[in-house]
């Protein structure tokens, strides 16, 4: 297994995907799972999500770790949730998650909203929902909510995005 070396840099944003082991769609109907060990992780490492999108085989996110690593924060939220996903399906074992994980330093305020875009318009894009803000599982109605995104955003035509996101 090879060391891979993280960018960290104090005050730092970053935009992670993590999938789920050969892509098995287990996220959807065990969300509260994964909220759970999110809010666990949080009540030990202060952190900040400030977007997410989660889709039945991956989430992304976009995290504030507030100068803590990301790997050990990403590491915990893993653990947690299949610890809580092995207990509730009366599992000793089992990998649910591919090793490693997605991330890109957010550089600039274009290249936030590009990411944004990117994790706000992913159900779409995986045919989940013709329309982004009928989709439950994202943070994008907190973002309308704030002005961020019109209404009609994602619904009346495709967004495209141009570079690499984890997938």
């Amino acid at each position: 297994m090879t060391n891979i070396r993280r960018f960290k840099n104090a005050n730092q944003i970053y935009f992670l995907t993590h999938i789920t082991y050969k892509r098995k769609p287990i996220l959807l109907e065990n969300v509260n799972l994964l909220w759970d060990a999110v809010k666990f992780v949080k009540s030990n490492i202060n952190f900040e999500m400030t977007a997410w999108a989660i889709l039945p085989d991956h989430f992304h996110m976009i995290i504030d770790p507030y100068n803590n690593d990301i790997s050990e924060i990403v590491k915990k939220i893993k653990l947690k949730f299949s610890g809580l996903y092995r207990s509730k399906n009366n599992l000793k074992s089992g990998r649910l998650w591919q090793y490693r994980f997605w991330d890109h330093v957010i550089r600039d305020e274009e290249d936030l909203s590009r990411h944004l875009d990117y994790i706000h318009y992913n159900p779409v894009k995986h045919g989940l929902t013709s329309n982004p803000h009928e989709y439950c599982h994202s943070s994008l109605h907190l973002f309308r909510e704030q002005g961020y995104y019109a209404e009609d955003w994602g619904k009346k035509d495709e967004v495209d995005f141009v570079g690499a996101y984890g997938e």
